[in-house]
């Protein structure tokens, strides 16, 4: 996790990491100056965080009817058949309901 909170908290920097800690940190950038340890547990708290609250949209995500599926339901509705585009809008509602995005 720390390589994900570097790159988010100094894009393009430049560092070398010996140990996934920030012991094992080498600053090697001239321009940008090397967060702090507590920057980077920050980062590292608010990325997990922001995995946590996105579990909703993984779980989601397989179940979603085929894009394929929404083409051709697209298609038909532009000839006048709204058939296919209520079915998919409807197995869509199902998967929302049944992973509710948190509040």
């Amino acid at each position: 996790m720390i390589i994900d909170a570097l790159l988010n908290l100094r894009p393009g920097a430049q560092w070398a990491l010996d140990k996934d800690d920030y012991e094992g940190l080498v600053w090697l950038d001239e321009i940008q100056t090397k967060p702090t340890k507590k920057e980077i547990a920050q980062e590292i708290e608010r990325l997990q965080l922001e995995y946590q609250t996105k579990e909703y949209q993984r779980q989601r995500a397989p179940e979603y009817p085929d894009l394929k599926e929404l083409a051709d339901a697209l298609y038909w509705n532009s000839k006048g058949d709204s058939t296919k585009l209520d079915d998919y809008y409807s197995k869509c509602d199902e998967v929302k309901n049944k992973y509710p995005k948190p509040n």
